[in-house]
């Protein structure tokens, strides 16, 4: 077993606490699916079968093995379905998924590209309750914006559960953990901007850390175009990326569009 949780970068929960505290900030509605991400060897399955119904997305053949043993009776009645294959091979979509939340305890290396993938999909879920890098999770609550908080933040309100350490996982990671959970996701604040313009301008806003939002702005969309944005959305020329919030983002967008 060891072998297979350096190969796939998982920590596994032993402390039920921890699994309960998790489980209860996602918090399923009445007719509301789980979908929880690699659940290992099941700490975290059992707590959230108890608040609904549970589809389980596991990876590894050998825990898939083990967790269909585990589990027998729940698999059964029909209240955890549990899929083998990598979670970004599986969409909500091929799932026919709606009313969902994502409950998850996931390797910190694929942990951004899970949150966009699921707040970026055509079905995103409700709520997402993630036990993450601590001080990814406090990134992400911080008022100082970076890519990542600002792509959490238009589709959802991000907050920080609970601390984790680092003792509560085996093996223990290097770090220690947090609960995160991005609460009432909604496309809502695309409805009058294109995502894909809106992330682009991100991007170019946040080329380099050391330069103003105007000068990394100039450099994808010409000093003249940029300065008259920037006048128009309200935003001083020399304030720099990590100041400016989704709004502003937004304004700019549309002061480019």
């Amino acid at each position: 077993m060891k072998k297979t949780v350096a190969r796939l970068g998982q920590h596994f929960l032993i402390h039920r606490w921890a699994a309960a505290k998790l489980a209860h900030a996602a918090m399923p509605k009445e007719n509301e699916t789980i979908v929880e991400i690699g659940p290992g060897k099941g700490v975290l399955t059992r707590e959230l079968l108890a608040l609904g119904k549970v589809i389980a997305i596991e990876k590894d053949p050998s825990l898939v093995a083990f967790l269909r043993d585990a589990f027998q009776a729940e698999i059964a009645s029909g209240r955890l379905t549990l899929i083998e294959s990598d979670v970004r091979d599986v969409s909500p979509e091929k799932l026919h998924l709606e009313r969902y939340v994502v409950a998850a305890n996931i390797p910190y290396y694929i942990t951004g590209e899970i949150i966009r993938s699921f707040l970026e999909s055509g079905m995103p879920p409700r709520a997402m309750a993630l036990l993450v890098q601590k001080e990814v999770a406090q990134r992400i609550v911080s008022e100082t914006e970076s890519i990542l908080s600002i792509s959490v933040k238009v589709y959802g309100t991000p907050k920080l559960i609970a601390k984790v350490s680092r003792t509560h996982f085996s093996p223990p990671p290097s770090v220690d953990s947090a609960i995160l959970l991005i609460d009432s996701v909604s496309k809502r604040f695309f409805s009058d901007i294109a995502e894909k313009d809106f992330f682009t301008l991100v991007r170019a806003g946040f080329a380099s850390k050391r330069k103003t939002i105007s000068n990394n702005l100039a450099a994808a969309f010409g000093k003249e175009r940029a300065l008259r944005a920037l006048e128009r959305a309200g935003i001083a020329a020399n304030a720099r990326a990590e100041t400016i919030h989704a709004e502003g983002w937004k304004a700019l967008a549309k002061a480019l569009a």
